[in-house]
């Protein structure tokens, strides 16, 4: 024989699974990083001791002002992150969600993404370097050391170039790229000066800002990301190129010309 339930018996036996499955989702570890503003560091200045820019076989400035890059802090590769861990993320300002394919592109150990973003960040500092010294017209005699401990990918390209630039030649005219002001920003940059989008630029806003930084120069296709969450106080600065992103710093030095904007 075959008994039925009563209509509140029938709902909770139905809901069990229902219940079952959401408690397995917020638990069960999801393909996503949480990401937050991280460090940033004055490339015109020392880091954790070290210069961060070294230059032999060319006379170089005294500098004033600074250029940080910036960065973001993300969970690490093997971290385990729950469906709450995400909703929070999608709800807070300083935080942000990403794909962990995008954080940690190729996947792999944690050694082994290790050793990618650090190759990463060599490769770019060798460009970075290569892009500055073009610029300038500079002979190959001049040799640049770029030393930043503990961070890695390549993001820090363009304002390593810039760093470079303001220390063999500034505005071109004696003063400083600068004009005194800090100034942060990202962007990666090719050996022929091109600067390229990067990741997480509404949380490296928060963290140039953080840091004292007034102006922001950012990949111009980024300017929308950078707008979202812009804090009060930081002017954003659209960049496709070193000449540019060099011609709009001397721009606002001196009070003339064109500074782009977002």
């Amino acid at each position: 024989m075959l008994s039925r339930l009563t209509r509140p018996k029938a709902v909770a036996v139905c809901a069990l699974p229902v219940v079952a499955l959401l408690a397995t989702a917020v638990f069960a570890p999801l393909p996503f990083s949480l990401a937050q503003p991280g460090l940033t560091a004055n490339v015109l200045g020392e880091n954790k001791g070290d210069p961060v820019i070294t230059i032999t076989g060319a006379p170089t400035r005294d500098t004033s002002g600074e250029l940080r890059m910036t960065t973001i802090e993300a969970t690490s590769p093997d971290a385990t992150v729950s469906l709450g861990d995400v909703l929070k993320g999608w709800f807070a300002t300083d935080k942000a969600v990403m794909p962990r394919d995008s954080v940690y592109p190729g996947g792999g150990s944690v050694e082994e993404i290790e050793r990618h973003n650090a190759n990463e960040m060599k490769e770019s500092q060798d460009t970075a370097t290569e892009a500055a010294l073009g610029y300038l017209h500079e002979k190959d005699d001049v040799k640049v050391t770029l030393k930043l401990a503990d961070v890695g990918g390549p993001s820090a390209g363009l304002l390593f170039s810039l760093g470079i630039v303001d220390k063999l030649d500034g505005d071109g005219s004696g003063g400083d790229l600068t004009g005194g002001r800090t100034i942060a920003g990202t962007g990666t940059i090719d050996a022929a000066g091109k600067v390229g989008a990067v990741g997480g630029v509404s949380l490296k806003t928060q963290a140039a800002r953080r840091d004292g930084a007034t102006v922001f120069l950012v990949p111009k296709a980024e300017c929308s990301d950078a707008k979202a969450e812009l804090p009060e106080g930081l002017r954003l600065i659209p960049v496709t190129s070193l000449q540019g992103a060099v011609d709009a710093l001397v721009s606002l030095e001196k009070g003339k010309g064109s500074v782009p904007s977002c």
